[in-house]
C-alpha cells in the first residue's frame, strides 16, 4: 500500500490568487455602485447599451455571454429605474430592442469614474509596464481558453 499523497495547499494554485484579487475588487467596486442603486451586472449592461442606439435582447445575450433570460431580468430592473427602455424594433414589430435613456446615459460617466477609480486604488501602484504585463497574461489566458462571458459578478 501506498502513502497517500498530499494535497496541495489552496495558496499553491495562481486561480486561487486570482480569486482573491478578483473578490476584493469586485466587492469594492459593488460597495461603490451601491450608493447610485446599481449592481455590477446592471452596470455592465448599462456599459454595453451605452455605445449603441439600440439592441435586440438576445444580440446583447450573446455579447455579454449570458442567456436572454437573464438579460431580461437587467432589463427589467433597469427599466424599472428609468435607465433603461423597451421598445418594438423597427425592422420587426414581433421583436423588442433595448436603449439605454437619457438618465441611464447621464449616469454611464459617473459610474465610469467610479470604476476608474476602484482600479487605481487596487492597481494605481504598478508601474505602466507592470500593469500592460498582467493584462497581457490575462488576455492570453481569455484567448487560449476562447472565454467570452462578460464577467458581471
Amino acid at each position: 500500500m501506498t502513502a497517500p499523497v498530499e494535497p496541495s495547499h489552496l495558496t499553491s494554485h495562481l486561480g486561487f490568487w486570482l480569486r482573491f484579487v478578483s473578490n476584493h475588487v469586485s466587492h469594492a467596486f459593488a460597495r461603490k455602485l451601491e450608493d447610485r442603486d446599481v449592481t455590477v451586472a446592471e452596470w455592465v449592461l448599462l456599459r454595453e447599451l451605452y455605445d449603441v442606439d439600440h439592441i435586440a435582447p438576445s444580440r446583447l445575450a450573446e455579447r455579454m455571454g449570458m442567456t436572454r433570460g437573464a438579460i431580461t431580468k437587467l432589463a427589467d430592473r433597469l427599466i424599472a429605474k428609468r435607465l433603461v427602455s423597451r421598445r418594438a424594433n423597427p425592422d420587426d414589430a414581433r421583436a423588442q430592442t433595448l436603449a439605454i435613456t437619457p438618465a441611464g446615459q447621464w449616469l454611464i460617466p459617473e459610474l465610469s469614474a467610479l470604476a476608474d477609480r476602484n482600479d487605481a486604488e487596487f492597481f494605481g501602484h504598478l508601474a505602466p509596464a507592470e500593469r500592460e504585463e498582467i493584462e497581457r497574461l490575462l488576455k492570453e489566458i481569455i484567448a487560449r481558453r476562447g472565454l467570452t462571458a462578460v464577467p458581471v459578478s
